[in-house]
């Protein structure tokens, strides 16, 4: 079996640490632990007996209760099998409408998937630097440089940028003035907002509101980790009517089932699930970060949502190989993030118990481990 693109493969991490995935403990997808809702499980039980019925193919309720969360009228709405399906579309509506597209690197490993079916290679633009064998993050700045620095043969109107708010995998939060200052600049913008979720309505940076003032403004939301629900499938485009009609036109007409239909509108109606995920990620997000950087030869980046991005001076891929065997602790290595490479790993928030497990083993694993010397070709911002 080979090595998995995403994190939460359990079958992969099972068979490497000789155990059943059930005996794991899974930091490498970031999925809150407090989930997923009773309200979502007793929605999904009610709505068992309607598993005999298609699914209304127009989604009334659930899309009504999604624009209701968000201020919207539901022709803004369009549910889909997960956000990843409507990844898909958003694709191919940029294939149609510009020249070409621009993206952040690292960037999560759907996007070129999705980007290549219509036969787009996007042009990707770096979140840093590296200077022999330190790397310099510009995540403040990287979006002015490059808008101040693009040439001026290249008419930007022309062509789509994607990129994800909360950025995975650094955890760093652009705010609206940033977002729209590529919102002006660019055709068509399609962001990704899949941990926004996280953060407390008056500290999120969602641009859901500027769908009306920009046409080809795209915004994609995921109920996958805030609500703990990734075998449900359901996530959320939210854009102007005529591009989601036209989608629609595109898609199978049962893109959802009715069980996640059903969960989809008990979750985004729990407020009482929303205030509990914001008072337990304010804590476990501090409790994990200082823990993690209080150990030696770990660096994390300080993140907005509920996993960290963590530089290590041993082989991420070892570390995570020998967490597995020793003590079935599965962390996310970033071989797949193309920039990243073997000198990175990220690991989701948990409860503060898992938290603690998690670094009294990388407290106990990481002096076993022989110190990296990472050349200037295998530093993260390298091919």
């Amino acid at each position: 079996m080979s090595r998995p693109i995403h994190g939460g493969n359990l079958a992969w991490a099972a068979r490497l640490a000789g155990c059943k995935p059930s005996e794991l403990l899974d930091f490498s997808a970031s999925i809150s632990p407090l989930g997923p809702p009773r309200s979502v499980r007793e929605a999904v039980q009610a709505a068992f007996s309607w598993v005999v019925a298609y699914p209304d193919t127009h989604y009334g309720e659930l899309r009504r209760a999604i624009a209701q969360h968000h201020g919207l009228t539901p022709d803004y709405v369009l549910p889909g099998n997960g956000a990843a399906e409507l990844l898909t579309w958003a694709a191919r509506e940029m294939s149609l409408q510009t020249r070409g597209c621009f993206s952040v690197t690292p960037g999560f490993s759907d996007y070129d998937r999705a980007l290549g079916a219509f036969g787009i290679n996007p042009t990707n633009i770096s979140l840093g630097n590296s200077l022999g064998n330190e790397e310099r993050w510009h995540l403040d700045t990287w979006d002015t440089n490059f808008l101040e620095h693009i040439p001026q043969e290249i008419k930007l109107r022309e062509f789509s940028f994607l990129l994800n708010n909360p950025h995975n995998p650094t955890g760093a939060l652009l705010s609206r003035e940033r977002v729209r200052s590529l919102l002006m600049a660019f055709g068509m913008v399609v962001v990704d907002e899949a941990f926004m979720d996280f953060l407390l309505p008056d500290r999120e940076q969602s641009v859901i509101e500027w769908v009306d003032e920009f046409p080809r403004l795209v915004v994609l939301r995921s109920h996958t980790k805030f609500y703990s629900m990734p075998g449900i499938r359901l996530g959320y485009a939210i854009a102007q009517p005529a591009t989601l009609q036209r989608w629609q036109q595109w898609r199978d007409p049962w893109a959802v089932n009715s069980l996640a239909a059903a969960a989809g509108v008990a979750a985004i109606q729990d407020v009482e699930f929303q205030q509990q995920t914001w008072r337990w990620l304010e804590h476990g997000n501090h409790q994990l970060y200082e823990g993690l950087a209080a150990l030696p030869g770990l660096s994390p980046l300080p993140s907005v949502a509920n996993f960290f991005l963590v530089k290590c001076e041993v082989s991420a891929t070892d570390l995570q190989r020998q967490l597995l065997k020793q003590h079935r602790l599965y962390i996310r290595d970033c071989i797949s993030f193309e920039t990243l490479g073997d000198r990175y790993f990220r690991v989701a928030v948990k409860s503060e118990a898992d938290n603690q497990r998690l670094l009294t083993a990388l407290a106990a694993i990481l002096p076993t481990l022989p110190r990296q010397n990472h050349s200037h070709e295998d530093s993260p911002h390298g091919r």
